[in-house]
């Protein structure tokens, strides 16, 4: 990697594969913090931690990260259905600490009756929520999906189940029905960086290991994406976009 390949006016940074590898920091992740000092924002896909949960999982690894430099898919969903829907009622299959969060955005999350299904990472998810959802959705109520994921590598390698698998099983039973996902590669977490920095996304740089949700996302909007791989960003590789 070039040093001119740093020069951007903002950085949106991949956090898992990126930074870290479940508990294990990866080579280049303090050193990438220090050269974008106060002018980046972590954006990940991750839809089952709020920021000030997830600010103290990386503190107590040695990444000093402020949760307003944290851009979660999970609460970005929830943030995004409070503003357009204020006060909806949602069937939210997701953690408790997103449950909490959503209720003090002003949302009711309820079982029956729900006008929106929210669909993030459920460690509980079970043949009943699958039957709720799809319950609610074929009575009218509208789908949101926080992140298409369908898993994430284990510590061995393994595949770790994740919010899209989940989602793809309520398809599986109601059909293809329109549905809205607020993670990458779909641009909604994209702009909310850039706007959280003040920049426009020509002016911007995705730093991430993953071509096919951070390079996607941020070629559709005309983002340069720097690859990374194995956590190694000195050798990661900027991927020209065709704006």
């Amino acid at each position: 990697m070039l040093e001119s390949d740093l020069d951007a006016d903002g950085y949106l940074i991949d956090l898992d594969g990126t930074l870290i590898a479940g508990r294990t920091v990866l080579p280049d992740a303090t050193w990438l913090l220090e050269q974008v000092r106060g002018r980046f924002v972590i954006v990940s896909n991750n839809a089952e931690h709020t920021p000030d949960q997830l600010a103290r999982t990386l503190l107590g690894m040695g990444l000093a990260i402020d949760k307003d430099q944290l851009l979660l898919a999970g609460t970005a969903a929830i943030d995004t259905i409070a503003a357009e829907y204020p006060g909806a009622s949602v069937l939210l299959l997701g953690s408790a600490s997103l449950r909490t969060y959503a209720r003090r955005r002003g949302l009711r999350i309820e079982v029956q009756g729900a006008d929106i299904v929210l669909v993030a990472r459920d460690r509980h998810f079970s043949y009943a929520r699958l039957a709720a959802a799809a319950e609610a959705l074929s009575d009218g109520a509208q789908l949101f999906v926080a992140a298409p994921d369908r898993n994430h590598p284990g510590a061995n390698g393994e595949p770790v189940p994740e919010t899209g698998a989940l989602a793809a099983a309520i398809l599986a039973c109601v059909g293809p029905i329109p549905y809205r996902v607020i993670g990458k590669p779909e641009p909604a977490l994209f702009e909310m960086g850039c706007a959280r920095l003040g920049i426009a996304a020509r002016d911007a740089l995705m730093i991430g290991d993953n071509p096919e949700t951070g390079g996607l996302g941020s070629r559709r909007i005309g983002m340069r994406f720097l690859r990374v791989e194995r956590g190694e960003i000195r050798r990661a590789r900027l991927l020209q976009v065709a704006v």
